[in-house]
């Protein structure tokens, strides 16, 4: 028997229940569909929960046009909602007389993507802040700041269920054919389903690449492969020695290894990149040296052993290894012909910050 449903979100990550949550306000009947066991089990809950103020992404992009407004509509959803919250303030270091030109041209950058509150610090200014940290010049910026994640997505899941979203867990979905009269879906699990959708989002994280190509009807050209980038996380023993966030200049892949601060003042060391193929959370602990390595660049002291592996994330990448970054796709009928179909692919850093501007973007092309 087939099921008939105005609007589903595949996914219940922070991004998906953001979507969720703003179809459903808007008047949508929404379901979810999670083929884990709870929300956020993936990339949503396996990041440095930092809440990013838009330096690093090329001007225009939808990385940085979503990083700046939703950073400035997460603080106010947090102060609205009781969502645990700091705006601790991030130094970007530059370690040597050559970043300093790598932290200039960020620094243009951010100032091109509205973010307008960068301060300029030489070492002294920079060492008077922060005592332990070793640099020849940094960026403050004032804006960055921590979320407990979980608490968030709680609330995005509230919200959403209060406006009479319901949420499927355990429920993969399997295949997807696209006909005249909606989207068909075929789910797994205890209790499968056979879901004929008028409005089909498709916010699988790591693995929406992989089931975008599930869907008969969607051209191949529409399915950008997917990469995933591992990062690892080391936690420090004791309290840290920093009460701001402190990240490196700048590496391809990524922001390097950076420290930051979670809400019970415990540091964290990370993600570093490793390119593979199959999802895989476990933290080598082998890995730590280069750790060391990165992180006595701008704090020396750390002392021998201090170290302890932590947990591991995944980057849902459309870039391969040595390619240049790529931005969020957020792709729509206008991109692939399909009417009710919205594909959100490649939303790693900063998809937690830009949740909320991501899913009105996504809700705007899911004309019923």
């Amino acid at each position: 028997m087939v099921e008939r449903a105005d609007a589903v979100v595949i996914g219940a990550g922070v991004v998906g229940l953001a979507v969720a949550r703003a179809l459903a306000q808007a008047g949508r009947e929404v379901i979810v569909v999670e083929q884990a066991d709870s929300i956020g089990t993936e990339t949503s809950s396996r990041n440095s929960e930092v809440i990013h103020a838009g330096i690093y992404y090329p001007q225009g992009s939808l990385k940085a046009l979503t990083c700046v407004e939703g950073r400035t509509r997460l603080y106010a959803y947090c102060a609205e909602r009781g969502i645990p919250h700091k705006r601790l303030g991030k130094l970007i270091v530059a370690c040597d007389e050559a970043q300093l030109t790598g932290l200039a041209g960020l620094k243009r950058k951010a100032e091109a993507n509205g973010v307008d509150d960068l301060v300029w610090l030489d070492s002294s200014q920079a060492k008077r802040l922060e005592p332990a940290l070793a640099c020849v010049g940094a960026l403050l910026s004032p804006s960055t700041g921590i979320i407990d994640s979980h608490a968030y997505m709680l609330a995005l899941q509230g919200d959403a269920e209060a406006a009479g979203t319901m949420i499927a867990f355990n429920t993969p979905v399997l295949a997807a054919t696209i006909g005249n009269d909606g989207i068909a879906l075929e789910t797994g699990g205890d209790q499968p389903l056979r879901l004929l959708a008028r409005t089909v989002i498709n916010s699988a994280g790591l693995h929406a690449p992989a089931l975008a190509g599930k869907f008969r009807g969607l051209p191949e050209s529409a399915v950008p492969p997917g990469h995933f980038a591992k990062g690892n996380y080391y936690t420090l023993a004791g309290r840290s020695p920093f009460s701001r966030l402190i990240y490196p200049a700048p590496v391809a892949a990524g922001l390097g290894v950076h420290i930051t601060v979670d809400l019970a003042g415990q540091a964290r060391f990370g993600p570093d990149v490793e390119w593979i193929e199959t999802i895989d959370y476990t933290v080598d602990p082998s890995r730590a040296q280069s750790f060391y390595t990165a992180i006595r660049t701008y704090w020396p002291g750390l002392p021998d052993g201090a170290l302890q592996p932590g947990y591991a994330g995944i980057r849902p990448k459309l870039q391969a290894p040595g390619e240049p970054a790529k931005d969020f796709v957020i792709q729509g009928p206008a991109d692939h012909g399909i009417r009710g179909l919205v594909n959100l692919f490649g939303i790693e850093s900063p998809g937690l910050t830009a949740s909320l501007a991501i899913a009105d973007r996504a809700a705007a092309l899911c004309v019923p």
